[in-house]
């Protein structure tokens, strides 16, 4: 397999991170996973079998993300990887399949709040603030908490170093943090409750906006629509990022933007695939104080 030089050093910290027992993967400009090839774009071939959608994905080739992860170094060294070392810029891992859990600590509020409530365990400086990672896996999620995402199961991290302390076991208070979407949700075809007829967004709640009326309703629709195509899971998760989003397109405005009803918006959609109501909202919440947003 030939790699370029500036890539040799990411293949060597793979395949070295493989033989003590992280599944690895390529990741390329961005932190992201190559690309699907053409037979795995869009699900074609029907998913790895250790998927959530359970298929009979055999391809030699790192598609899916976390779910080529491996510590076969027959398979990281083989030609059909070799395409994705050549793009490599850094190493992920899947850490659920190495029975760890990553709490992942984006800012000094997150990093303090972790110092004040959770055990110490082994601790990787990252490019923003820390990776705490314990022993034990779990269900993973974003936005637990303003700045904490949980890194586990179904999900890749970035290798950023050994760290420093020994890994500790994974404490109770971690696993409390994620809310089991999958466990409250309402028979199909019901909703958890229905929301009361909404304000729905224009200029006369927002008089302190910066932006144009399109610009806002293109990236509250694009959002919506996200939300609606989760039919079977993911709808509260996605609702956090869609009000995370939407947060951040304010952060410059001296407000008011009237982003309180956007999230009314953005909780009726999650409420609507069958999110329950309560879970809605405290997504859209968190998703709106995980930005430092003046323009409420």
């Amino acid at each position: 397999m030939s790699v370029p030089t500036t890539a040799r050093g990411t293949l060597r910290t793979a395949l070295w991170l493989a033989e003590i027992g992280l599944p690895v993967l390529p990741l390329r400009q961005g932190k992201l996973p190559v690309g699907n090839c053409p037979a795995c774009t869009n699900s074609a071939c029907g998913d790895r079998p250790h998927m959530k959608a359970a298929g009979p994905c055999q391809c030699p080739a790192p598609c899916h993300a976390w779910g080529a992860a491996t510590t076969d170094p027959a398979v990281l060294t083989s030609p059909a990887w070799s395409r994705a070392w050549r793009q490599a810029v850094a190493v992920a891992y899947h850490p659920g399949g190495a029975q760890l859990t990553v709490v992942d600590l984006d800012n000094r509020d997150a990093m303090a709040w972790a110092r004040e409530h959770l055990a110490r365990t082994k601790v990787v400086a990252t490019t923003r603030g820390e990776h705490w990672i314990y022993r034990g896996a779990m269900q993973s999620a974003n936005g637990v908490r303003p700045g904490v995402d949980v890194k586990s199961l179904m999900q890749y991290t970035r290798w950023y170093g050994p760290g420093t302390g020994p890994i500790t076991v994974l404490p109770d208070i971690v696993r409390t943090l994620v809310v089991r979407e999958e466990s409250t949700r309402p028979p199909r075809g019901e909703v958890d409750s229905s929301s009361p007829t909404r304000a729905t967004w224009d200029r006369s709640v927002a008089t302190g906006c910066r932006h144009t009326d399109a610009f806002i309703r293109t990236g509250l629709t694009r959002g919506l629509a996200r939300i609606a195509a989760c039919h079977e899971e993911g709808a509260g998760s996605t609702a956090y990022g869609v009000a995370r989003f939407l947060a951040k397109q304010h952060t410059a405005c001296p407000g008011p933007c009237g982003l309180e009803v956007l999230g009314h918006q953005v909780v009726d959609a999650a409420v609507a695939v069958g999110v329950p109501q309560e879970y809605a909202e405290r997504a859209v919440t968190r998703g709106f104080n995980a930005v430092a947003v003046r323009a409420s």
